[in-house]
């Protein structure tokens, strides 16, 4: 939030952007079995306004720590003024729970940097009122495909013929399998082109379904085909809506007169004309290409929604084959445990001490250092420490020293850290450079992080110290990070034990990768490009083939895969010249924030397939640069696993922070901030080619890496890489 406030029963606030949200958590409470049956609270939000109301429930009240899951609603067409707004359990989403209500948020606002009130939420009677069916828990069940015969939309529109029996599958348009991939890379599960050209107040993907909630009336959402050929196969669109009652809006079709020309043409219906009404439940909505008059099935051009009343949630788009609606359904992923082969507990004899007892705000209990990213939410009180965040780039840090400690000595003790809440995060231990010294490049040299899961019980965790990959010799401190869930974490104590609780089940130490953040090669400096923008892609090769040196670019598997941005045709030619091909992720998200292994995994295993579709099957592919450098466990786990245990994970030590200035009024300042860092010491860039300020200084940025005397090389070389190929 930009501010918030209590003010006269109510909260008031102005949300920053479509990421803010309010919560409030509470015990576990049996809504169905005590007789609720909604929920009622004031609201003030500008007129026309929406926002999302988030349900969380778990599996039942006397499960202690149970995983909880999320189920949404949507409240629209505020007046402006104060209201009271009552909301039916019956309402949500995704088979929520009543029976198990541990919280509630309010998101997805419509409009930011103005100001809203909530207050007065209460859980309210009305026998007369339907009561919800009480789900066990999360259905781990997948819905089977549902043919629709007596649709949501009656017409009289002659049918087209029904394709035979399993020759015809439905055709996916987007599954909304991953928030970064449409609204960072704007592509669709065709990999044509989606996006609301950022009219809409905020886009939000999760669980297979997309939020979209507009800005004004102006806001529109479109879909691609790519000139796709319907005749004779399929017969119409189909996808899950949920919406509140009164919600319009329009759809548009769109064709060519010829594929690859300009010319296209369009047609329109309301959603009042295709029948279509909306109480707030999820249903399957559906129509024929026909109800489109005049439409050329044989060249469709994309889908486009526009003229939203309102919020609405779309679950997966699909072309049904023939005249029976079906819906494309997702396929259930089973993830496979983590292996948790244990191993015997370490012996120690080194002495206790504690670390941080949380009874200072900016000091631990060994008068260091302890505090984290000014984003996250920490909150003290009463020898705790409290931590909310919905961004895994976020982290909190404790301090052995500011200089090195050496915990050698304590290599057979455990990390011990007391907590309450969620351990859906990571524990890094974090090593200092040679010199101990915070004012060299880099610093932190490097760290190993712990899925914290894996070593906790309900209220504590335990971590063998030799189990963190590290210098011992030279330790900084621990972190708390990547966190991958909004729900609070609380810590109590952080200490080094000499032993463990008797029958404590001690798992073994999973393969990390190797975290660098500079180049080990004595006297070499590495210039590694990340993605960009393809119209700068041949100017970029012209500069770096005009310098004569080898560098390394990290791509997104994605725009890989797309024949009309041209980049696998620069990629190729560059790998060709000796440049380092290397991984980036498939769709660029913070991958340590996605919610489960299998998310992760499908990241990793797209990004290759579209790196050897390209390169060979023989392409290298140890090294990988996470998007935004937002780094953890279970993402170093998985690279390890599907990689190998070499696989390296490239931070940077040179940061020209193209991100902050390339597009401000001090472009400039994208230099200074290399100076800066190659006066420090730092030895391996990044940077994008996404702005054009960026590339009229790549010139200048190689000038200045080959003044400090050091050799310019690959990534991989200057890692002294046995299998990366010899220097030129």
């Amino acid at each position: 939030m930009t501010s918030i406030a209590a003010s006269a029963g109510r909260v008031v606030f102005v949300p920053k952007d479509g990421n803010s949200y309010f919560y409030e958590s509470f015990p576990c409470i049996k809504a169905y079995s005590s007789g609720y049956s909604g929920i009622q609270f004031s609201v003030q939000g500008p007129a026309g306004g929406s926002l999302a109301l988030e349900l969380q429930t778990t599996s039942g009240c006397a499960q202690e720590g149970a995983e909880w899951k999320s189920s949404y609603n949507i409240v629209s067409g505020l007046t402006g003024r104060l209201e009271t707004v009552t909301v039916p359990l019956l309402g949500f989403d995704n088979e929520p729970n009543y029976d198990a209500i541990v919280g509630m948020v309010w998101a997805v606002f419509s409009q930011k940097g103005v100001q809203w009130s909530i207050g007065n939420i209460t859980l309210i009677c009305n026998p007369g009122a339907a009561q919800p069916t009480v789900a066990p828990g999360p259905s781990t069940t997948a819905r089977p495909v549902t043919t629709v015969r007596s649709s949501v939309l009656p017409t009289t529109v002659p049918a087209q013929p029904t394709a035979a029996p399993g020759q015809c599958q439905n055709l996916l348009v987007d599954d909304w399998e991953s928030q970064s991939r449409l609204t960072f890379l704007g592509y669709n599960a065709l990999g044509q082109a989606s996006s609301d050209d950022g009219s809409m107040a905020s886009i939000v993907v999760s669980g297979h379904k997309v939020m979209l909630t507009p800005s004004n009336a102006e806001s529109y959402f479109y879909s691609q085909f790519g000139c796709l050929n319907a005749q004779n196969k399929y017969g119409g669109i189909s996808l899950r809506i949920r919406a509140a009652r009164g919600t319009t809006f329009a759809v548009t079709l769109a064709w060519f007169e010829q594929c690859g020309s300009s010319n296209i043409k369009t047609a329109t219906r309301t959603t009042a004309q295709l029948q279509w009404q909306f109480d707030g439940s999820e249903r399957l909505y559906w129509f024929p290409l026909t109800v489109f008059q005049g439409i050329d099935v044989t060249k469709l051009d994309l889908i486009y929604f526009s003229s939203l009343s309102g919020s609405v949630i779309f679950g997966p788009i699909s072309f049904y084959c023939g005249t029976a609606a079906s819906e494309y359904v997702v396929p259930t992923v089973v993830t496979p445990p983590i292996p948790r082969q244990t191993v015997s507990a370490p012996v120690s004899n080194a002495k206790a001490f504690v670390i941080d007892a949380f009874a200072n705000r900016d000091s631990n209990a060994l008068g260091e250092w302890h505090g984290g990213d000014a984003a996250m939410s920490v909150t003290f009180g009463n020898n705790v420490a409290t931590f909310r965040t919905n961004d895994s780039d976020l982290g909190w840090n404790t301090q052995l020293t500011n200089k090195c400690a050496d915990m050698r000595p304590y290599a057979g003790a455990y990390l011990h850290i007391a907590y309450s809440g969620s351990n859906k995060f990571s524990v890094a231990m974090q090593q200092h450079n040679a010199q101990c010294n915070d004012k060299i490049a880099p610093y932190p040299e490097t760290w190993d992080s712990l899925e914290a899961a894996r070593y906790a019980s309900a209220s504590d965790i335990y971590i063998p110290i030799n189990h963190f990959n590290i210098n011992l010799t030279r330790s900084i401190g621990f972190t708390f990070k990547g966190f991958y869930t909004q729900e609070t974490t609380s810590i109590s104590r952080i200490e080094i034990v000499d032993k463990v609780p008797s029958g404590w089940i001690m798992p073994s130490k999973l393969p990390s990768g190797k975290l660098v953040f500079a180049c080990t090669r004595p006297n070499s400096f590495a210039i590694a490009i990340d993605d960009g923008d393809p119209k700068y892609a041949q100017r970029v090769m012209d500069i770096i083939n005009q310098a004569d040196i080898p560098v390394t670019f990290f791509t997104v598997g994605l725009p890989l895969l797309d024949s009309k941005n041209g980049l696998a045709k620069y990629y190729k030619e560059m790998a060709a010249r000796g440049h380092q091909i290397a991984l980036h992720s498939y769709t660029h998200p913070k991958m340590e924030g996605l919610p489960d292994q299998a998310s992760i995994d499908w990241e990793i295993n797209n990004d290759l397939g579209a790196v050897r579709s390209v390169f060979g099957a023989n392409a290298q592919v140890n090294y990988f640069r996470p998007p935004f450098g937002t780094e953890g466990a279970r993402m170093r786990q998985r690279l390890a696993a599907q990689l190998g245990t070499n696989t390296h994970i490239v931070h940077w030590s040179v940061d020209v922070e193209d991100w902050l200035y390339a597009k401000s009024s001090t472009p400039s300042k994208q230099l200074d901030a290399f100076k800066r860092d190659i006066n420090k010491g730092g030895n391996l860039v990044v940077m994008h080619y996404l702005y054009e300020s960026t590339v009229n200084y790549l010139p200048e940025f190689i000038k200045l890496a080959k003044a400090t005397g050091k050799r310019l090389m690959r990534v991989d070389q200057c890692m002294e890489d046995p299998n990366a190929p010899p220097l030129r």
